[in-house]
């Protein structure tokens, strides 16, 4: 099942158009875990410039799965 990664906060969004291919939703929220540490590593000093975003998984549909803090996830 495809599954998309969109990164979105009060007035922005910015949109995952390709997606993953994942057996479940556990690994798809592994998938979004790994792929926040990814952001963190890139620039370790840009924590509070991800205050108030979250990353929302979405299926092809576009309805909401789940959401994950982007801050509180980094800790």
């Amino acid at each position: 099942m495809r599954r998309f990664f969109h990164l979105v906060n009060g007035q922005e969004t910015i949109l995952d158009d390709t997606g993953v291919e994942v057996a479940d939703l556990e690994t798809a929220k592994a998938q979004a875990r790994k792929a926040i540490a990814e952001l963190r590593q890139d620039d370790q000093d840009a924590l509070e410039d991800w205050s108030g975003w979250r990353l929302d998984i979405v299926c092809p549909e576009g309805s909401l799965l789940h959401s994950l803090d982007l801050v509180t996830t980094l800790h």
